[in-house]
């Protein structure tokens, strides 16, 4: 197949003006995230920026709580801080939009960068619909929280490895330091660390004499051990290692927050429409596949059906893990794709970089769209999560003691000063609690709730009028209904 940066040294072009597919597809993906308000749906931005803010103030990380009222001092440690301290500076220069222009700049970066590494493999038009392809993926998922700002992070890093295996050499040790980076910004980072090893693994196999199987396992070797290394560089050490397999048995907390249950297929996916176009077209074509590559997004293919949250990893690490086989494949089944065949001089002539006179331009004006977007200042985390009218009622009729508030309503309380009985912190939690909590709030056993207020000798509550819980409280002797309205009630206790 006539591949992108082939096409580009063809005698015939038109003028770009400057211009280039990777920066013409950053810069789309940033203004649509820009106007995009559903960045800000999860309520976990709230005490993320506080945390980010506390770090800053302090110059130091927590290893304990210290905002709820439930687990005040009990062990935990902000293992996400580097993002939490991108986003309170993002907040604090420019308010919620600067929360959610961070997280669009992450975004258009990962994508830049993608498209950059199909064109080496693929036609522009080829290339492009990968890169759709990958970001409806990732769109339904993608809200302004820790997960985003590692998007670039994960496909700079599967693009270093796959390069290497390309020129059949093991990475650079310096790509190494990168882990260092992804291991501040996001849990994740051991999936980083399984993509690296897979594909050491895939690098020996590969190999066809025993001397050069030497050689590769002592280069990809070094690597990994440094890439290990790095990823030790936290605040949370070597139990950073432990977190994703202690989260991973929460099997209540897991089963009843949304991101981390299994898609619904009732609705149209998605991952629906990746399986469906995949399968079309290794069926039509006969594509054929590196066994380890298989393996390898059929394991984030598992993860992504498994929990909703890990369709991202699939939209990002998948189509770079397949770009090369694929193309190779497709040349070789695509009698037709003959030089005479390519596309439009104009596809063609947007395949190389872009000039930096263009692209210093494309950034002036990204920058100006978003002052624009903060004087309008129509960017607000999303009223199911923000609670602030129910608060105020509440402060204003003098409630005091603890509250028992709704799990979506934790980060808020923790933004406006007030210590929650649970927020989107579930490591710190735990699954035990998680379950007294659900219990309660869900009244599923007689008497779960009144044990739950008087164990914790909650003063008021502020949940959603949907809870069972609410209905419950309106009939509990003792208790009054202060305020309601259509995100949140507030119950107080007699004094």
């Amino acid at each position: 197949m006539l591949n992108g940066e082939q096409a580009a040294r063809r005698p015939w072009t038109v003028p770009a003006l400057g211009l280039s597919w990777p920066l013409v597809v950053a810069s789309a993906v940033f203004l649509l995230l820009l106007g995009r308000p559903q960045l800000l749906n999860d309520g976990d931005i709230y005490w993320h920026v506080v945390m980010g803010q506390w770090i800053l103030q302090h110059l130091a990380i927590p290893l304990q709580d210290v905002y709820s009222h439930t687990l005040f001092g009990s062990r935990w440690t902000a293992h996400e801080w580097l993002s939490e301290v991108l986003f309170a500076f993002a907040f604090d220069k420019a308010g919620w939009t600067g929360v959610v222009m961070l997280a669009a700049f992450a975004s258009a970066l990962a994508f830049a960068a993608a498209t950059r590494f199909f064109l080496r493999h693929l036609q522009p038009i080829y290339a492009l619909a990968l890169s759709v392809l990958s970001a409806s993926l990732l769109a339904p998922h993608l809200v302004a929280r820790p997960h985003a700002l590692i998007a670039p992070v994960i496909v700079v890093w599967c693009v270093a490895l796959v390069r290497a295996r390309e020129n059949g050499q093991a990475p650079p040790v310096l790509l190494a330091l990168l882990m260092v980076v992804w291991a501040n910004l996001h849990g994740s980072f051991i999936v980083g660390l399984g993509l690296a090893g897979a594909l050491a693994l895939e690098a020996v196999l590969d190999c066809a004499t025993t001397e050069a199987r030497r050689r590769a396992a002592q280069g990809w070797g070094l690597f990994l051990l440094s890439a290990l290394a790095a990823s030790l560089s936290t605040p949370f050490g070597v139990q950073g290692l432990l977190f994703a397999i202690r989260v991973d048995q929460m099997a209540v907390a897991l089963g009843n927050i949304g991101e981390w249950r299994s898609p619904d297929f009732q609705k149209l996916q998605p991952l629906e429409l990746w399986l469906m176009v995949g399968g079309a077209v290794i069926l039509a074509r006969g594509i054929r596949l590196p066994a380890v590559r298989i393996g390898l997004v059929l394991g984030m293919l598992h993860l992504a059906l498994k929990h909703a949250r890990h369709a991202d990893l699939l939209a990002l690490a998948g189509p770079v893990l397949l770009a090369g086989p694929f193309a190779a494949q497709w040349d070789r089944v695509s009698r037709s794709a003959a030089e005479g065949h390519g596309l439009d001089r104009w596809f063609n002539s947007l395949v190389p970089p872009a000039r930096s006179v263009t692209v210093g331009f494309v950034l002036a004006v990204l920058f100006l769209a978003g002052l624009r977007q903060m004087q309008a200042d129509t960017l607000h985390p999303a009223d199911a999560v923000t609670p602030q009218a129910a608060l105020h009622a509440a402060r204003e009729a003098g409630l005091e003691g603890p509250v028992l508030n709704a799990y979506e309503f934790g980060g808020y309380l923790i933004f406006s000063g007030v210590s929650p009985f649970i927020d989107g912190r579930t490591d710190l939690y735990g699954d035990e609690f998680v379950r007294l909590y659900l219990g309660a709030v869900n009244s599923t056993r007689p008497g779960s709730l009144q044990h739950l207020l008087k164990r914790y000798d909650i003063g008021w509550t502020l949940l959603p009028p949907q809870l069972p819980a609410v209905s419950l409280l309106d009939h509990l002797p003792g208790w009054r209904r202060v305020y309601e309205d259509a995100t949140a009630v507030v119950h107080a206790r007699n004094r």
